[in-house]
């Protein structure tokens, strides 16, 4: 999308705040914009806050929910909001590291995540707090992590080990780490918006791609993609943000109720990702389309051998101190994969 479009989505938001004061019987709008299906974990805890969010200010807020990416696509959202173009967004944790706040790709480090309940420990803790808090001076105001769940590799052919995956186009969202996760496995990474997978995987520019279950099920790949192995080698979340000049100018008590609904929407939200995603793995090995297989202990060793070295080598990027702060919550050790 072009920048004058973005601008004038921009003034048009502008516009439509002049109310707060002036017009209270007005709500205000709260435009929340992603890029996945409604029915996945993120597009049902969005629906979910957007009622939440009108039971609890009694109609002063509006909350408008666009899926799919259609106000946005992957490279275009995050600039839309810091221009006030939309009010709300919840891209995965690997779109910061572009918007400049890189800590946030320790969440793509492989397997830094065993479960939910040692990911919680960082993403509900000071560490979670701590990353939330460096977007400000982006102009957004990080407001909760929501989870989507563990991502697997797919592609055409079968993947039993690491170097099934040599020389293969895989999709990955722009990230330095899961490009250096592509490379340790001497597969091809191909940055894409995640509105075009579907479509580069049915013609071959891609060969394959790691995703959660509920977005490889809700975007159809299956359709596309021979083979899914469960290596769940990474994590995949959100993280809830918002326009900060916005969020500010918000009446003292309607922030407060927005906040009440956010909190019960992440707990919506961490509560449904992993039920999703095992209805979502049923589905899928009903359709017949896709032979999902699960690896031996010994096969996803083979794969955590692989990809230690991608933690070494990102450290400096993400940081020392912070990767260490991670471990500590964790007990994870990169030299005992």
């Amino acid at each position: 999308m072009k920048m004058s479009n973005l601008l004038f989505g921009a003034v048009a938001c502008a516009l439509s705040a002049v109310p707060f004061g002036a017009l209270a019987q007005q709500p205000i709008v709260i435009k929340f914009s992603h890029v996945v299906a409604h029915d996945t974990p993120k597009g049902l805890a969005a629906e979910f806050f957007a009622k939440r969010a009108g039971e609890l200010t009694k109609g002063k807020a509006k909350v408008e929910v666009y899926a799919n990416s259609t106000l946005y696509k992957d490279k275009e959202e995050m600039e839309a909001l810091q221009l006030g173009a939309v009010q709300m967004l919840a891209p995965s944790l690997a779109k910061f590291g572009p918007l400049g706040v890189k800590e946030f790709e320790l969440f793509d480090l492989p397997y830094i995540f065993d479960n939910y309940a040692e990911l919680h420990k960082v993403t509900q803790g000071a560490v979670g707090q701590t990353l939330l808090k460096k977007l400000e001076p982006k102009g957004v105001v990080g407001l909760a992590f929501w989870d989507n769940g563990f991502k697997s590799f797919s592609a055409n052919t079968p993947i039993k080990t690491p170097a099934d995956l040599k020389g293969k186009k895989m999709r990955i969202q722009s990230s330095k780490v899961l490009e250096e996760e592509m490379r340790a496995l001497s597969a091809l990474p191909q940055v894409m918006a995640f509105s075009e997978v579907y479509q580069a995987l049915q013609t071959g520019v891609v060969d394959g791609t790691e995703n959660p279950i509920s977005n490889l099920y809700t975007q159809k790949m299956f359709e596309v993609q021979k083979h899914l192995t469960l290596t769940e080698h990474g994590y995949l979340g959100y993280a809830v943000v918002v326009n900060k000049k916005f969020w500010e100018g918000l009446p003292a008590d309607v922030r407060g109720q927005l906040e009440k609904a956010m909190q019960e929407a992440t707990t919506y939200a961490n509560k449904i990702a992993k039920e999703q995603n095992d209805k979502d793995l049923e589905a899928v090995k009903k359709t017949g389309k896709t032979q999902v297989y699960t690896p031996t202990p010994d096969e996803k060793k083979a794969f955590k051998k692989a990809l230690a070295p991608v933690h070494a080598k990102m450290e400096s990027r993400i940081g020392k101190d912070l990767l260490q702060a991670v471990y500590k919550e964790t007990g994870f050790d990169p030299n005992k994969l």
